[in-house]
């Protein structure tokens, strides 16, 4: 295995374009275990631990602009405030050792189902930034998962950077594991009020092939919230916003948990994640 370390951003793009079967790392949190019990095996590791670019975040004209190599723990430090929902689900991801190595981008060029970030970053309708020595483009979050660990990047594309919209309103997450910490999510949801348009978006991890979302829940909460007045939320409406969530999920069963209580969990998850959002909602009405 060959081991290739770019010395700064358009290095690495131009190795990438010229071993595009190059397995990019950072963190390693990922990349490691995967090799480590032989279910990966590439040909060369591009360590783009050197550049510094990806490691920078900023405020752009309504949005949060996040490098790729920005660690879990820069965002539950740096944007608890811009974006609490991503940093709460960074809380939950593995150790303080891992937080201080896994990176947003490996979370996301993983691409696997139970990565904590998906849900948040579907709810926040995030978008992706990719790159080539072809120049940059950007993949809507709804777009770049395709399949099981398999996202819309071309194989000489690099993710350079995600973009978060500010100010949208509450965003929680919840997840649900066999342990207090520590744990891959047997499940996961999270909701986003997205105040301005009076839309909902949601996103599901870890109870189907990709991260996903549930449209159908999100179009009745959106027309069931009393958006004027900020009544308080129906137990009825949470209830079958959790339903109809939850009849968006197509899990398997697995070690960690059976389908059945995947979907269970789901509509748990979505009715608690939605009274926390509208509940903050309300205190601002």
């Amino acid at each position: 295995m060959e081991f290739v370390r770019a010395t700064s951003w358009s290095d690495a793009l131009s190795i990438k374009a010229e071993a595009p079967a190059a397995l990019p790392i950072a963190g390693g949190t990922d990349v490691m275990v995967e090799i480590n019990f032989d279910r990966r095996r590439p040909d060369a590791l591009l360590d783009l631990n050197p550049v510094t670019e990806l490691a920078e975040w900023e405020r752009d004209n309504g949005y949060v602009v996040i490098g790729a190599g920005v660690p879990y723990t820069r965002l539950i430090n740096e944007l608890g405030t811009d974006l609490p929902g991503l940093a709460v689900a960074s809380r939950t991801v593995g150790s303080p050792q891992i937080r201080n190595r896994g990176t947003l981008g490996g979370n996301l060029g993983s691409a696997s189902p139970a990565g904590d970030t998906h849900p948040v970053l579907l709810a926040l309708s995030a978008t992706v930034e990719a790159a080539s020595t072809w120049g940059v483009r950007r993949i809507p979050i709804d777009d770049f998962y395709l399949g099981v660990k398999k996202s819309a990047l071309a194989d000489d594309e690099l993710i350079r950077s995600v973009r978060v919209p500010l100010g949208t309103g509450p965003c929680h997450f919840t997840k649900i594991g066999t342990r207090n910490a520590m744990v891959i999510a047997v499940c996961s949801f999270a909701v986003a009020l997205h105040v301005e348009g009076r839309r909902v978006r949601t996103g599901i991890g870890s109870a189907a092939p990709t991260p996903r979302r549930s449209p159908d829940a999100e179009d009745f909460a959106a027309a069931a919230l009393d958006w004027d007045r900020g009544a308080a939320l129906d137990d009825m409406v949470a209830r079958r916003f959790g339903q109809l969530a939850a009849g968006a999920a197509v899990p398997i069963s697995d070690v960690r948990g059976t389908a059945a209580y995947r979907r269970h969990a789901i509509a748990v998850l979505a009715r608690r994640a939605l009274h926390w959002a509208w509940e903050e909602y309300r205190r601002c009405v």
